[in-house]
């Protein structure tokens, strides 16, 4: 049976809201989101995820982004602002060649790390992403050979190393299989199946060989978040050439299309000689979910997580996206029952 890992701390980050267009809007990467996951897989074991030092954590990010996040509530206090919202960017059209410095206040420092206005900073968002990154540390010790779900909120696969946004502060993924290769797995896949591309994961990774990033997701040239990554000919640099596989997908792709790209990514992995396996599991590309536009099915999650468990691989399965809260739930353990491949999860 699959195990599950959460943290206490889950739902102290409350985003309170997400600037966007130039709007307050309400946010949804809301703490309900994990009553609703924890609801429907109560009868499946669970385990407190453990503390842990930031040594893996500072070979996946930048030590100036986690002191940031890790401080910048406390110092925003003087404003008088009920959370931490960048105002600027330093983006090479504000530089141009001009050598990028820290700035002193920290409304300004603010851009230099998040590189969004809808990721918003509260009194308790650094406690749950950094228990969100014990999670993903205590699925990789606790893993065996089989799958474990780590009940990851906030989410991470949209933070690079050295800048957040997304909804996402650390990269629980990155962090899961960079703990992975430290624990004696030479070659780690990746496959991401949030409706979304993980360019945060993949921008860890891009320059290395040992870690497979592989994703589908709704296609950024047709217009969705993240605009400016998770294009096709993105492919890896360097020594990481050709160890990153990017499938965008039209809106509207169904189940069918989007089985097929799972497919695709388990051949992938399968000829990458993959000897352990982090599922970002986002349920966002549902029919019934807000965020994108992918029409997929509860069967179809199923479906995938059947492809995904044929690997037979150790798997650390941590939670991305999924907004539909009527929904969530069900999807998450339609996946994970088809992704226990010993049968018994179900």
């Amino acid at each position: 049976m699959i195990r599950v890992v959460r943290s206490p701390r889950a739902r102290d980050h409350v985003p309170g809201a997400e600037i966007w267009l130039g709007m307050r809007t309400p946010g949804t990467e809301v703490p309900e989101r994990v009553d609703a996951i924890e609801a429907a897989i109560a009868d499946w074991p669970t385990m407190q995820a453990l503390p842990h030092d930031d040594d893996v954590l500072l070979r996946v990010h930048d030590a100036r982004l986690v002191e940031h996040l890790r401080t910048v509530w406390d110092r925003w206090g003087e404003y008088g602002a009920d959370r931490v919202v960048p105002y600027l960017f330093p983006t090479p059209g504000l530089l141009g060649d001009l050598p990028l410095r820290e700035p002193a206040a920290v409304h300004g420092a603010a851009g230099m790390f998040g590189y969004d206005t809808m990721t918003l900073i509260g009194p308790g968002t650094w406690e749950a992403a950094r228990g969100a990154v014990d999670v993903a540390l205590t699925c990789v010790d606790e893993l065996g050979d089989g799958v474990i779900y780590g009940l990851t909120r906030p989410p991470g696969h949209h933070v690079t190393r050295t800048a957040y946004g997304g909804s996402c502060y650390l990269n629980n993924a990155a962090v899961a299989a960079e703990a992975l290769r430290r624990a004696g797995h030479e070659r780690v896949a990746i496959v991401d199946i949030d409706a979304h591309h993980g360019n945060g994961t993949q921008d860890v990774f891009y320059a290395r060989s040992d870690v497979l990033y592989a994703s589908l997701h709704v296609d950024p040239g047709a217009g969705w978040f993240p605009h400016y990554a998770g294009f096709a000919d993105e492919i890896g640099i360097g020594e990481g050439e050709g160890a990153n596989l990017n499938l965008p997908l039209a809106p509207g792709t169904g189940d069918m299309p989007w089985l097929d790209a799972i497919m695709e990514i388990v051949e992938q992995v399968s000829a990458f000689d993959a000897t352990a396996l982090v599922v970002s599991l986002g349920v966002d590309a549902a029919a019934d979910d807000p965020e994108s536009p992918l029409e997929i099915t509860r069967s179809g999650y199923f479906r995938a997580g059947e492809l995904l468990g044929a690997l037979e691989l150790p798997t650390v399965a941590l939670q991305e996206g999924g907004y539909h809260l009527p929904t969530l739930g069900p999807l998450v353990r339609a996946t994970l029952e088809g992704l226990d491949y010993s049968g018994v999860g179900t």
